[in-house]
């Protein structure tokens, strides 16, 4: 008796450069490490739509991943790859991250056709971010630069530089390695400058959480090292009620066995004000303990003032 081949998996994703290549990358891994026979269901989500507005002010990183979410639950398909710095801290009830794969480069790049760093750019310059976390760190470095919204996907963002919008643009280094566009970056911010976002850098990938057998399959292109980290970044943003309009920064790098977690926040209404800055350190065996080192650092936060910051927003 004939067993029919198994149908195959389809990875709902955006359709923008980066996120296909993204959903490419797993889809190319799942089919060398299970032999997995995976398709590509391609959608525009509404934070790929909305493009006049800031999306702390339209609904947040859920936009991206809204759409996503209704083709898993239907049945359209049967895994989401992201972004995980766009995937909001709480997921939905049913929903689970099933793995997180090994981190390209975490940290923020400077892109500009005219100036190799940040100290070059004259005084007002203007810098292009649609992210309030840049936003306060940029300010934090230069007061004096004037900082303008920058939506869109890559290409889009890169085409407004390019038409002499911006002196310059800030972008995750990630993205521009990933799409072959290393070249555009002049210059990369150390962490210790500009502290990346939650996730940064990591991909993630997310089923239905009653998927058990794709679930346990997906746990093996688990990168524990990326996982606990960011396990650890999330948390802060978790503890603090992490939304897109909070300007959070938090990243974690390991020291042997050690992981070590910073977090910055600064105010999103008034940029001004002084960033708060914390770093713990803990020896983290498993997600939990990731966790509680996360809720240590936003718990730090709340105690250097981050309650009257949070108001804020």
């Amino acid at each position: 008796m004939s067993h029919a081949a198994p149908a195959p998996l389809l990875i709902a994703t955006r359709e923008s450069r980066l996120a296909l290549w993204q959903a490419e990358h797993v889809q190319a891994l799942l089919k060398s490490r299970f032999g997995l026979d995976v398709g590509l269901l391609g959608m525009t989500t509404r934070g790929d739509q909305i493009l006049d507005r800031t999306l702390s002010k339209v609904g947040g990183k859920g936009l991206f991943v809204k759409e996503l979410e209704t083709a898993l639950e239907e049945g359209r398909a049967h895994l989401a790859v992201h972004s995980l710095k766009d995937v909001p801290m709480e997921l939905p009830d049913g929903f689970v991250l099933a793995a997180v794969l090994e981190r390209e480069d975490p940290r923020d790049a400077l892109v500009s056709n005219t100036f190799a760093s940040l100290a070059e750019l004259p005084q007002g310059a203007k810098v292009g971010t649609s992210s309030l976390r840049r936003v306060v760190l940029l300010r934090a470095l230069r007061p004096d630069l004037q900082i303008e919204p920058l939506r869109g996907n890559l290409d889009t963002r890169l085409r407004k530089l390019d038409e002499g919008q911006y002196d310059a643009i800030v972008l995750a280094a990630a993205g521009l390695k990933r799409l072959g566009l290393a070249n555009r970056i002049r210059a990369t911010f150390e962490t210790t400058e500009m502290l990346p976002a939650a996730g940064q850098g990591a991909l993630g990938i997310e089923v239905l959480a009653d998927a058990g057998p794709l679930r346990a399959q997906l746990a093996d292109l688990i990168h524990r090292p990326t996982w606990l980290a960011v396990h650890a970044e999330r948390a802060v943003s978790r503890s603090l009620g992490g939304s897109c309009s909070m300007p959070l920064a938090a990243h974690a790098v390991w020291h042997g066995d050690q992981l070590q977690l910073s977090a910055a926040l600064g105010d999103g209404q008034t940029t001004t004000r002084p960033l708060l800055r914390v770093s713990v350190q803990a020896s983290v065996v498993d997600a939990d303990a990731a966790s509680a080192l996360g809720e240590e650092a936003a718990a730090l936060l709340r105690a250097a003032g981050a309650d009257v910051y949070l108001a804020a927003t």
